[in-house]
């Protein structure tokens, strides 16, 4: 039984499929059965540019525990990487009202 749950996003980057390097358009994000891995439900993540056609998809499907463990690492390096650009190259930081005495 389908669940359509589906998460469409603009997605700007690279993804690779075989020895080709395509840019992205978007991002498809779905809980659904597996279409390929021997697995029940799964997060499916495709990685995508319609306008290069069929062969411009990088796929994904991930069981539940395992996407879970996926989005808490993207939300420690993007915490990380945010501190990054903030803190260390000055790109965004907020000013700061110092008191001198």
């Amino acid at each position: 039984m389908c669940t359509s749950i589906i998460e469409i996003v603009r997605a700007e980057g690279m993804a690779k499929r075989g020895d080709q390097w395509f840019p992205l358009s978007q991002t498809v994000v779905a809980y659904d059965h597996a279409r390929h891995a021997p697995l029940g439900d799964v997060i499916t993540l495709d990685f995508l540019n319609g306008a290069l056609g069929a062969e411009a998809r990088a796929g994904v499907e991930l069981t539940l525990e395992t996407a879970k463990e996926l989005r808490a690492a993207l939300d420690r390096a993007i915490k990380a990487a945010d501190f990054e650009e903030a803190e260390v190259r000055g790109k965004g930081a907020v000013p700061r009202l110092v008191l001198v005495a």
